[in-house]
């Protein structure tokens, strides 16, 4: 199991870290590769990630859509800002049916 610490460093930031037995570039596709992502993005039981398409480039847009197995869709849209490989992704993200009031940044 990965180990994972996450920090608020200020009241507009959330750092997630995750270390993983794995080497950096393998598990920084895994993140951006559309067909790896769809193999262990599925959120809760009974969601699968059905719409993973990545434009990977500084400005570039991610568009992420998982189904419910009772068929409800859940659709989130993202604009990659800082992309440092194999270290870092910094992108904002918002849900279709948006609940924090606004663009978060993951």
């Amino acid at each position: 199991m990965a180990t994972l610490t996450i920090t608020t460093p200020s009241d507009r930031e959330v750092r997630v870290t995750r270390v993983f037995d794995a080497p950096r570039p393998m598990v920084f596709d895994c993140w951006t590769v559309p067909e790896l992502l769809k193999g262990w993005l599925h959120g809760p039981d009974g969601w699968r990630l059905e719409i993973c398409e990545i434009d990977l480039k500084v400005g570039g847009a991610a568009r992420y859509v998982w189904r419910h197995r009772d068929g409800q869709a859940m659709g989130m849209s993202a604009t990659y800002r800082e992309i440092v490989r194999p270290s870092l992704i910094v992108a904002t993200e918002l849900f279709d049916e948006d609940w924090t009031g606004g663009e978060t940044l993951g």
